[in-house]
């Protein structure tokens, strides 16, 4: 059982920045893949990033590649999410999750999710 908690969302102006954390608890954290997903009201959830346990493998949406970045530190049992040049497009509830072994944009391929985090970006 892995359980997870997102944190750092918030409100930012367009062209801002901010990190994203996962926690989470539970055991063998490194051997999860992890992503990051979102969902805007009105809208299905969408693939953001997920990062491998294998190290150094990621893989980005278009709509993100380029301005987000996702870190993973498994001494800490953290995944985050770096968001440089804030859309508004970019604002929607993000949702961590992971999976194991193989990462994937798909959410069905993820077991666990945490609760969301809201991230609101302003003009």
């Amino acid at each position: 059982q892995v359980q997870l908690v997102e944190s750092g969302g918030g409100l930012v102006q367009a062209g801002g920045s901010l990190r994203l954390s996962c926690t989470t608890s539970g055991r063998s954290f490194s051997s999860y893949s992890m992503g990051w997903f979102r969902q805007a009201p009105g809208k299905e959830r969408e693939f953001v990033a997920a990062i491998s346990w294998i190290p150094g493998r990621t893989n980005y949406a278009e709509s993100v590649r380029g301005r987000f970045t996702i870190f993973r530190d498994n001494a800490k049992n953290t995944v985050d999410l770096q968001m440089n040049s804030l859309k508004l497009e970019d604002t929607a509830v993000y949702y961590c999750a992971a999976c194991r072994p193989i990462y994937s944009p798909d959410s069905r391929s993820y077991d666990y999710w945490g609760q969301g985090t809201q991230v609101t970006v302003s003009s």
